[in-house]
C-alpha cells in the first residue's frame, strides 16, 4: 500500500501564504497623480490659463470655469463642466486648490472625481512658506 507524501504540498502552501502576506499591503487603491521629483517651482506660463478646482474648509467644491464661479458646485455639475471643457479643449491643465483646514479625504475625493471625468493629471496649488 502506497502513501501520498504531503510535505511538498505543505511547503508550497506556506510559500504562497508568505507571498500573499507580503503583496496584500502593496495592493491599495489610490488616485494616480504625478508627483514632482524636485522641489516646487513656478509653472511655466501657457497660452491658456489652467482650470482651478478648489475645496474650501467646509468641503464645498468650486471651479473657475463657467457661470457662477463664486458659487459652490455639486459633484454632478463639476463633472458636467469638466466634461464640456475637455471636449472643447482637450489639453487643458487642471489644478487642485485645497484649504489648509480641509479634511484630506475631500481633496482625494475631488481628485478621484476629476479622474473619473476624464482628467489625466492634476497639479496641486501651494504657497511658498513664510520666512
Amino acid at each position: 500500500m502506497s502513501e501520498i507524501n504531503v510535505v511538498p504540498y505543505i511547503d508550497v502552501t506556506l510559500v504562497l501564504l508568505i507571498i500573499f502576506m507580503i503583496t496584500a499591503p502593496l495592493i491599495t487603491q489610490g488616485v494616480k497623480i504625478e508627483l514632482p521629483k524636485i522641489s516646487s517651482e513656478v509653472l511655466p506660463p501657457q497660452a491658456r490659463e489652467p482650470v482651478i478646482v478648489s475645496v474650501d474648509a467646509s468641503g464645498n467644491y468650486y471651479i473657475n470655469y463657467g457661470e457662477d464661479r463664486d458659487q459652490p458646485v455639486d459633484s454632478k455639475s463639476l463633472l458636467t463642466r469638466v466634461g464640456t471643457l475637455l471636449r472643447q479643449q482637450p489639453n487643458t491643465r487642471f489644478l487642485v486648490e485645497g484649504d489648509a483646514k480641509v479634511v484630506y479625504r475631500r481633496v482625494v475625493e475631488l481628485m478621484a472625481l476629476l479622474q473619473s471625468g476624464g482628467v489625466s493629471s492634476v497639479g496641486l496649488v501651494t504657497e511658498p512658506p513664510e520666512e
